[in-house]
């Protein structure tokens, strides 16, 4: 299965929108709201409502919580 090349969310077979750049990559995008904001130019990994973010900020914490462990 495909990932959102924005929110890596995984797409349903026969969903989304494949996009090829003239480069020959291709993205794969779930909603045109995630295609909008990948052609502005931000970041997924920024983007709270995204799943990117939501494993982004969980592994920050557990990372936190390792030092606190090791004090």
């Amino acid at each position: 299965m495909a990932r959102c090349s924005f929110c890596r969310t995984e797409l349903q077979r026969g969903s989304g929108k494949m996009y090829v750049k003239k480069d020959g990559s291709i993205l794969y995008f779930s909603s045109s709201k995630c295609e909008k904001n990948y052609f502005l130019g931000r970041k997924g990994r920024e983007t709270k409502w995204t799943e990117e973010y939501h494993q982004q900020k969980k592994k920050g914490k557990d990372s936190a919580a390792k030092k606190d462990a090791n004090k």
